[in-house]
Formats: C-alpha cells, sequence, structure tokens
C-alpha cells in the first residue's frame, strides 16, 4: 500500500541535519517530494511517499538521526510544537486494486505500529489524531498542541502508546492517518505582527460565518525576524471543495488595503495534481505534484 509522510521536525537552524535528512531520503524505493528547514519556525517539513513498510522505516531512520540533537527546552522557534517529532500524518495514496475501506483499514494498522515502535523505541508518548483517533482524547492537531511543550510538563497524559508523561527532551509525538491536506504559507513585505496576527482573526471568522472560500481552512500568523517578514501559514483541510487561489487572492487584497505587499507564496510538502488547476497562484516544483 502506498503512503504519503508528512512528518515535522522541531529543528530548523541546523544545516547539516538537513542535508543528513536529505541523503536519508535519497533512496531509490522514496519518492521525495519535500524536505526544508526554517530558520524562524525552527522547524524542519517532510514529505516522502512509498510502499507503507519503507515509509515507516523512513520515519524511524529520520528519528534516529535528530533524536539525540533536539532539546524542547532550549528550543525557541515561532511555530507551536509539542514534540521533536512533532507531528507525523500518513496519507493513503489509492491504487486501483482495493477499496477505500479496506485501504482505511490497512494504513491505521500501519500507523499504529508506527506509533508503538517510536513509543517503545525512544520511551515516547504518541497520540493518534485524525482518522486514527480512538475516541480517548481530541483528534485534531490544534487541540492536542493547546499549551505547547511546557503545559504538557503540567498535563496528566493519557497517550494512545508509551508513558504517561512527556519525554523530558523530545515531549510528545502525535501521529495518524488523515486526509490529504494542502499546506502553503503567504508571506508579506512588512514586521508589523499584528497585520498577520488581524488576518488569521478574519479568516478564522470567515470560516465559523460559513463564507465557502474558507470552509476548512486553518491559518496562523507568524513572524520571521531574520527576514524582516510576517508570515500566514495555511492549511486546506478540505482541497476538494476549498481551493487556494481566491484565499491568496483575499489576502493580497487585505494587504494591498493597508499598503502592503506580497513577498511570495510557498507550497510546504506536496500537491495533488488535481489541485494545479486552482493554485495557479502557488508556485510548484515537480517533484511536489503527486499524480491523481
Amino acid at each position: 500500500m502506498q503512503l504519503l509522510a508528512v512528518p515535522s521536525w522541531s529543528f530548523g537552524r541546523d544545516r547539516s541535519m538537513l542535508r543528513k535528512f536529505r541523503e536519508i531520503l535519497s533512496h531509490d524505493l522514496v519518492n521525495l517530494h519535500y524536505c526544508e528547514s526554517d530558520v524562524d519556525q525552527n522547524r524542519t517539513v517532510t514529505a516522502f511517499s512509498g510502499e507503507d513498510d519503507v515509509v515507516v522505516d523512513m520515519v524511524l531512520r529520520l528519528a534516529m538521526a535528530c533524536f539525540d540533537s533536539i532539546d524542547l527546552n532550549k528550543h525557541v522557534g515561532v511555530h507551536p510544537r509539542i514534540g521533536a517529532l512533532d507531528v507525523c500524518p500518513f496519507v493513503i495514496l489509492h491504487p486501483v486494486d482495493q477499496t477505500g475501506a479496506a485501504h482505511l483499514m490497512n494504513a491505521l494498522a500501519v500507523a499504529e505500529d508506527a506509533a508503538n515502535m517510536l513509543a517503545t523505541t525512544f520511551d515516547l508518548p504518541v497520540f493518534l489524531y485524525e482518522r486514527s483517533e480512538r475516541g480517548r482524547h481530541e483528534a485534531d492537531l490544534p487541540s492536542l498542541r493547546r499549551g505547547g511543550f511546557g503545559g504538557l510538563l503540567e498535563r496528566d497524559l493519557k497517550p494512545d502508546f508509551g508513558p504517561k508523561f512527556p519525554h523530558p527532551r523530545l515531549g510528545v509525538t502525535v501521529l495518524g492517518v488523515r486526509d490529504f491536506l494542502l499546506a502553503f504559507n503567504v508571506n508579506l513585505e512588512t514586521d508589523e505582527f499584528e497585520l498577520a496576527k488581524g488576518l488569521e482573526r478574519a479568516i478564522r471568522q470567515l470560516r465559523l460565518e460559513g463564507d465557502p472560500r474558507f470552509l476548512g481552512v486553518r491559518a496562523l500568523g507568524l513572524s520571521l525576524p531574520s527576514r524582516g517578514l510576517t508570515q500566514i501559514s495555511l492549511n486546506l483541510t478540505l482541497p476538494d471543495v476549498t481551493a487556494p487561489d481566491p484565499i491568496i487572492e483575499w489576502i493580497t487584497e487585505q494587504a494591498h488595503s493597508q499598503s502592503i505587499q506580497i513577498e511570495g507564496v510557498e507550497l510546504v510538502g506536496a500537491i495533488r495534481a488535481a489541485d494545479l488547476p486552482l493554485a495557479a497562484r502557488i508556485p510548484v516544483r515537480r517533484a511536489q505534484i503527486i499524480p491523481s
């Protein structure tokens, strides 16, 4: 079974580690779609696909490569995080010879095996989320991240795998099967952080009001001090019904109304070929495209 994994790691300032990640993922059995670090977020996002056993093996290899060098007690970055391997989603890439139901059952089993291996190998609490969640706790990532790493230290944890207390350096990991989502950033040519936070709040309100342009859209305003920019980080959780281009156009209009220009738009992770016609405003590398 073919899976796409999009694990995010809490390091972004160690270029040698980024090179090591790219070396590990330069494997004949792996399709590497994305492996990039951000200094201000202090975060590295990877996206790769292949047979499920290969994908899980790659996640474990990457964890072994970086976990000794990560200490969340000393970690500073603008992106929320609760773990060294902060989140590890698995997305089903459907072949033609099985039903969606059979795929889901297989993927859920693979994700639980991966969670168990991470918990056992690293003495790490692992929370299942999205389709993998068993009804024991919140299923969505924002809720599980609430309070950040510091908040974990004061909570009675109820992970699905591993100890009931956070790892003192590595925190916890959120892992599971989820539907495909589209992630991208819109960077603004201003260091006025409140502008980005205001756009974040406006998008949330429009989503709550049922504006069709923002159905399933999660937005996060971030400061990028090393570049003198601010950023709107966006996750489109319903990409089959919500297109990125109208969102980018709306952000552009809002920014221009305050005499702010758009510095650029960047795709994070992968994109399906079917999404490309309504994502013309996002620069895409060939390796990031997943055939539909």
